[in-house]
């Protein structure tokens, strides 16, 4: 019932915009689309939406370029820069700032208009991560936010609350002391201490990486110390969250899978995941904050290249991949990140799905969004910065020294 709902609001939106499109010629252009995010899970995915895009656009033939996500920038940075870059590609958020700054990109907005096309059916917030310096140099393709997992057995057992939107730090660690006492290879948390999330934890108690026209880094200000010390407690006072020997080189997930772990911080992207292995049962919550709610946005979108000579046909494709009904109804089914639109019917396909039961909480999250610090050195500051960090999580250093340490050394090191 759900597919042939499905498909009846997939043709109707196809009948709509089929009668809106301006008549293209006959004649067959063949675009070039690179991207990392299909891999061999989601490639039979991709593959579906190619042909459904080239169905309804008879002139456009489009070719795929796959590479996976550990040599696609390299070798796409390669690609730009001599001048052989596919005709549009997809970028991950923190790239995209990157090779907008380098004039790699086309401005969308012309484009779209000469298409007849418009911007209004996505997703404000996603939408607005792919402009740089007030231009429309991206479309976004997919989102995903982090939320808070929970196992609900386990909180039953513990007779603690479930996580709600109330909810703070202070709520996490009374709980998660509740569900430790279950047993010694039970555990309340596991969210690891690394930079991602870091960051957006020194979002939810007032902190950052700089001050407010980035001019200057704020690492170790009493906020982020304070954070840094929150997140070290989980660990090393309470062992409400398992140390890296008690993890026993066990992936997260699986942890959480086993119904050992009361809550686990992680994407959306893991809901795939958690229905095929999860024998207990499941939800999720927006996560908590202390001053405030922050929330992870990772974005992936879709760019044309500045030198394409087929940045009309480009455009099409990357419009009806990132926005159609269609495209958006694969991609649910697939299980393959959230589209980015706000098209009622997706969402609603989207929220209907189950497990887990409170899928709403994935837009919820929307209202408190916190995305990547791109800077330049991006990858020089996330590396000094989880050093340090990594030395709070072990008790080599308290937090207040970790982070000055981290201070003084991209200081000297990274350029704002």
């Amino acid at each position: 019932m759900r597919r042939k709902r499905l498909a009846l609001a997939a043709v109707c939106v196809a009948l709509v915009v089929l009668c809106s499109m301006p008549v293209f010629s006959a004649k067959k252009v063949t675009i070039t689309y690179g991207n990392f995010s299909a891999g061999s899970d989601n490639e039979p995915t991709l593959n579906a939406m190619k042909a459904a895009f080239e169905k309804a656009n008879p002139d456009i033939e489009v070719k795929l370029q796959s590479t996976g996500f550990g040599e696609y920038f390299r070798l796409l940075q390669t690609q730009v820069a001599g001048g052989t870059a596919p005709d549009c590609y997809e970028l991950n958020y923190e790239n995209f700032v990157a090779f907008a700054a380098k004039n790699a990109l086309a401005d969308l907005s012309p484009l779209a208009k000469a298409a007849g096309l418009s911007f209004s059916g996505y997703d404000a917030s996603a939408l607005d991560a792919f402009k740089y310096k007030g231009k429309q140099f991206g479309v976004p393709g997919s989102y995903s936010v982090v939320l808070l997992f929970y196992n609900k057995d386990l909180f039953d057992q513990a007779k603690a609350a479930y996580p709600g939107d109330k909810w703070t730090w202070k709520d996490v660690i009374e709980a998660g002391k509740k569900i430790r006492a279950l047993g010694d290879d039970t555990f309340g948390i596991i969210q690891t201490v690394q930079f991602w999330e870091f960051y957006k934890t020194i979002a939810q108690n007032g902190g950052s990486l700089f001050n407010a026209d980035r001019t200057k880094f704020t690492v170790n200000s009493p906020e982020n110390v304070e954070a840094l010390q929150y997140m070290v407690d989980k660990i090393i006072k309470y062992n409400i969250e398992p140390t890296q020997a008690q993890k026993s080189n066990q992936g997260e997930w699986d942890m959480f899978a086993s119904g050992k772990v009361g809550m686990l911080i992680t994407g959306n992207w893991a809901f795939t995941f958690m229905k095929d292995k999860c024998k207990f049962k499941w939800d999720i919550a927006v996560e908590p904050g202390n001053k405030q709610k922050a929330c992870h946005f990772f974005s992936n979108g879709y760019a044309i290249n500045r030198s394409s000579k087929k940045q009309q046909e480009a455009m099409r494709w990357i419009a009806w991949l990132a926005s159609s009904t269609e495209s958006s109804m694969l991609r649910l089914d697939a299980g393959w990140e959230t589209p980015p639109v706000s098209d009622k019917s997706v969402i609603d396909a989207y929220i209907a799905e189950r497990p887990p039961d409170n899928r709403k909480a994935v837009f919820d999250s929307l209202k408190y969004l916190v995305t990547p610090p791109v800077i330049e050195q991006f990858s020089e500051m996330a590396e000094v910065v989880d050093l340090q960090l990594q030395k709070a999580r072990d008790g080599e250093k308290t937090p207040k020294q970790a982070l000055d340490d981290a201070q003084r050394e991209l200081e000297q090191k990274i350029r704002l």
